[in-house]
């Protein structure tokens, strides 16, 4: 896909991190980017500074989706190209250890259908939302219509202690990126996923630098955290090369998360 201004994105979770970098990188290219995050303070502030729109959108919510859509679509167009960043990341033991008395305590249950209902269920809703409208675009080189990227996590393979619930939502995302892309495969439109290491994001952001430097420490090479501009630039690459379908990329210096 030739990225300019006759191609329309969205982008979600693009107020900060891997998906405000997206956002960025697609509108250098001339890209009509729609970026879609719960922060409207900073949602607007990035839309503004690329030429693009905001829309407040929280990806569990239907409604909010919906009407996401109808205001990225009544000022850009139909999307070519869905970008899905918003996520959210949780810590808890399956059994876990009361901290003071050494008990054991339940398993917050809730924390698991957070993050099911962001990541896995949220994703696929902005994937079946968007598709739909795909379909309904003139096909471009090879009869493509549109791109969809999904953000996975190196925690979709190597889950470490504490990540259940992120994890199987994660893995959840990359499992099923294939059938995705099979159903899709007669409309023209593909599906890959990044599979993100450890990168600099907000949430790492607020981390000690010693908690930061350590885990950098354990990326093999380059020995440092990622960038969210480089997971910027595979998002581009794969919506650029129109033969990478049903794929998936770890994006990690080559770190596999030990247990802890």
């Amino acid at each position: 896909m030739k990225l300019d201004n006759q191609i329309a994105a969205i982008v979600t979770g693009a107020a900060s991190g891997l998906g405000e970098a997206t956002a960025r990188a697609l509108a250098e290219r001339g890209v009509r980017v729609a970026v879609f995050d719960r922060d409207a303070d900073k949602g607007q502030a990035v839309a503004s500074s690329i030429g693009g729109i905001f829309a407040q959108v929280d990806v569990t919510s239907d409604e909010a989706v919906d009407a996401g859509l109808a205001l990225a679509r009544e000022a850009h167009g139909q999307e070519r190209i869905l970008v899905n960043c918003a996520g959210v990341a949780t810590a808890a033991k399956t059994v876990g250890r009361d901290k003071e008395t050494g008990k054991p305590k339940p398993y917050p249950i809730q924390q698991f259908e957070l993050a099911i209902q962001i990541n896995l269920i949220g994703t696929f809703r902005m994937i079946a939302k968007s598709a739909f409208g795909m379909v309904s675009l003139d096909p471009l080189e090879d009869g493509e219509r549109g791109l969809i990227v999904n953000t996975a996590s190196v925690a979709a393979q190597d889950g470490q202690i504490g990540q259940v619930a992120y994890s199987a939502s994660k893995a959840g995302v990359l499992g099923m990126a294939l059938p995705i892309a099979r159903d899709l495969m007669g409309e023209g439109i593909r599906v890959n996923t990044i599979l993100p290491g450890v990168f600099e994001t907000p949430m790492v952001a607020m981390m000690p630098q010693n908690v930061k430097d350590a885990l950098a420490a354990q990326v093999p090479f380059p020995k440092r955290l990622g960038r969210a501009e480089e997971y910027a630039r595979l998002a581009v690459f794969m919506a650029e090369n129109t033969y990478l379908n049903g794929e998936y990329v770890r994006l990690d210096g080559a770190i596999r998360m030990a247990p802890r």
